[in-house]
């Protein structure tokens, strides 16, 4: 049985650019089974039914859906049950590779198609919006990367300096490096199998962090402000966070805007030498013009419209002032709003959960990921 991916090329009909939509923002697959025995016929038909898929049977072939989520569990079982077929197994495993993404780093490549990445904060700061100020002290320090470990986190990013909305107070590279550079040794040191990010956006202080070899640098600029950040991770295997801001802009459009702001940034990466699966891209929640307004929504809403890029798309609210702005919360009670709004950005595409509290993330993520691979059988 070979199966084939239905590849919508008529965008002129309603329905054609809808499927297309569809299939863009991996939301539904499109399949084609050419069937060779009335056995596998049959045995096709039962599956299909027990992932409630909606399909058109035309005798010695089938058309079905299967939701992008589903994939993985309904191509699991599908090779079971047809493990004497190379050519359908062989049919599976080109799917499945063609919509992989990873996020290649120092030391890691993530595959996010099959384990989001839990991405845990850390913040060396006396000033940063949630947890500014509690891990000053190299115990306290020590003692949360310890928590985040048990918890199951994938990256711990450290941060030495805030650019929280509503101003914020800029220290030097110098300084910057001072915070963070002791806590990065230490993980880095006891604990190799969690990957290390480092959120800045200062030449300098990348520069002495990709010599130590991070393996993520979150820039809150995209890389492009400064180009001898092109040339210094041209030359680096370090994984790239970038983020798209709009404090200096207000959109008409803002999924067009953005959309135009991601295609861009990743041609001048790539452009410049940067393997495009080193490249995640992050939405900017917090970063609108106005702080804390209704853009944020629109940003958490329309995560899916990027899907269509590949790469792969984090989920950075954690405990903002969405919590504030619609329920007048204060930040230590922000957390079930924020697992909230992160389970609908999951569910639409974000793979990477930028989190301050790491078990709840994970029990998440395990619990949505149960959820969509719900199919019975016996």
């Amino acid at each position: 049985m070979q199966i084939n991916e239905i590849v919508v090329n008529d965008t002129n009909s309603f329905e054609s650019r809808v499927l297309q939509g569809l299939v863009q923002r991996r939301a539904q697959l499109m399949l084609e089974f050419n069937l060779v025995t009335d056995t596998q016929h049959a045995a096709l038909i039962e599956l299909l039914a027990q992932f409630d898929a909606d399909f058109v049977d035309q005798e010695t072939s089938v058309q079905a859906t299967i939701p992008f989520a589903a994939w993985a569990t309904f191509a699991d079982r599908c090779a079971a049950k047809f493990v004497n077929d190379p050519e359908c197994v062989r049919s599976l495993t080109a799917i499945t590779r063609k919509y992989e993404v990873h996020w290649q780093t120092t030391r890691f490549d993530f595959n996010i198609s099959q384990k989001p990445i839990i991405y845990g904060i850390l913040n060396i700061t006396p000033d940063s919006f949630y947890d500014g100020g509690r891990f000053q002290d190299p115990a306290a320090i020590a003692d949360q990367i310890e928590r985040m470990i048990a918890a199951g986190v994938t990256v711990i990013e450290v941060g030495g300096q805030t650019t929280r909305p509503g101003g914020f107070v800029e220290v030097t590279p110098v300084e910057e490096l001072r915070r963070i550079s002791s806590t990065v040794t230490l993980i880095q040191q006891h604990y190799p199998q969690v990957a290390v990010a480092v959120d800045t956006y200062k030449l300098p202080v990348m520069q002495e962090m990709v010599r130590a070899g991070v393996d993520i640098i979150n820039d809150v600029n995209a890389f492009t402000d400064v180009p001898d950040k092109l040339a210094l991770f041209a030359n680096s295997k370090t994984g790239l966070l970038t983020m798209h801001s709009s404090r200096d802009t207000e959109y008409d459009n803002l999924t067009r805007e953005m959309k135009r702001f991601f295609e861009t940034n990743l041609s001048a990466l790539t452009a410049a030498g940067i393997d495009r699966e080193r490249i995640a891209l992050d939405q900017g929640i917090g970063y609108s013009k106005v702080a804390d307004g209704y853009q944020d929504y629109a940003m958490m809403r329309n995560i899916d419209q990027f899907n269509y890029l590949g790469r792969p798309m984090m989920v950075a609210i954690s405990r903002k002032g969405f919590g504030a702005k619609l329920f007048g919360l204060k930040k230590d009670d922000r957390l079930p709003v924020t697992l909230i709004a992160e389970a609908y950005m999951y569910l639409h595409g974000g793979r990477i959960l930028r989190v301050h509290d790491v078990e709840e993330t994970v029990q998440l993520t395990k619990m949505l990921d149960t959820i969509n691979a719900g199919y019975w059988q016996r």
